[in-house]
Parts: C-alpha cells; structure tokens; sequence
C-alpha cells in the first residue's frame, strides 16, 4: 500500500501542484474577506508547494523559492531576514579587520618645486596604496572602522574609509546583499504590521 494509510493509493493524492492551485484560491478568499492573517497561512502553502512541485515548477523557480524561504521565510518571517543580515554584517566586519582594513592610513604626500622668480608651481599630490597589516588585525580600533564601514553599507553610503584592494571588495559586496537583506526584513515586518 503507498500513498496515505487512509486511501488505497498515490492516485488519490493530490499533487504539490493541485495543493498549490488550493491554497491560491483560499488565500484569496480570505484576502477578499480582508483576513489577512488566514491569507499569509495559505500564501506559505502555496509557496511550499509550489517549491515541492517538481513537475511544473521548474528546477530554477523551485531553487529561488528554497532561498526565499531561508531567507525570509516567503517574506513572512521578518526575524530570518534579520538573522541573516546579521550574519552578513558580522561577517563583512571580520573580513574587513582580517583583509579590509590597511595598517595605516596612507599618507599623502606633496612633491614641488617652487621657481626661484616666482612663477607657477604645481604639487603633485600621491597617496601609497593601503597594506595589510602583518599583525594584530583583530583590534578595539579596527573592530570601530569595520564597524563603520559595515553600517555604512548596509543603507548603500560609502565609508570614506581607507580599504585594501581585498577590503574594497568585501565593501562592494556588502553594499550589495545587505541593503537587500534589510528591504526583506521590512517588508516581512510590514507584513506582520499591515494584518
């Protein structure tokens, strides 16, 4: 016997598909009866199903619904969207103290010459590309400047921080997924606000 103890065969039960198509229409109704807390239940099941179907869900959907669950649990659960956000910023603070941050702040340099009759001078202005320290990455002060530029990021503002070539990187990047993750919070808790 396969399937459900209950009916002689898989035949008799439903496909993610047919769940799917179910749950749709019920979320619907309970949208149209302005029960949205009803209609956020049968949103998951749609989407859980629809991430089950691997007939007519194709493998790439089926994939982008795994993330979006595991990262905002369909945008209904704002407390996985800041948990990972979290992560993503503790992350990007230690790779900044371990690769981002140089040893110190290059110093900028002006070269000249000054004619002896008064003339026109120009100064050449240089700066020495930022280095990794060699030791003692892991500091109250640059803990402070990962910090800085970690929340910086996450509202897409740069950190007018000196970074290494590693540093300007993990800065872009940062720059990139947490805003995202923060925009998935908000909707999850706006969510939550608007039932």
């Amino acid at each position: 016997m396969d399937g459900c103890p209950h009916h002689g065969g898989s035949a008799l039960t439903p496909d993610p598909e047919d769940v799917a198509a179910v749950c749709h229409q019920l979320r619907r109704a309970f949208e149209d009866a302005k029960n949205e807390p009803g209609a956020a239940d049968f949103y998951y099941g749609e989407m859980e199903m629809r991430r089950h179907d691997r007939t007519s869900t194709p493998r790439t959907e089926r994939r982008l619904l795994w993330a979006y669950l595991l990262l905002s649990g369909y945008g209904l659960r704002a407390s996985h969207a800041l948990l990972w956000l979290s992560l993503a910023m503790l992350t990007t603070i230690l790779l900044l103290m371990g690769f981002g941050l140089p040893q110190h702040s290059p110093a900028q340099e002006a070269v000249g010459v000054v004619p002896a009759d008064g003339g026109r001078t120009t100064f050449t202005i240089d700066k020495d590309d930022p280095q990794n320290p060699t030791e003692n990455h892991f500091t109250s002060e640059r803990f402070d400047k990962a910090l800085t530029a970690t929340l910086n990021s996450v509202v897409f503002r740069s950190s007018e921080q000196d970074l290494t070539t590693a540093g300007t990187y993990i800065e872009m990047t940062s720059r990139l997924l947490e805003p995202a993750l923060l925009v998935l919070a908000v909707l999850a808790i706006r969510g939550r606000i608007k039932r």
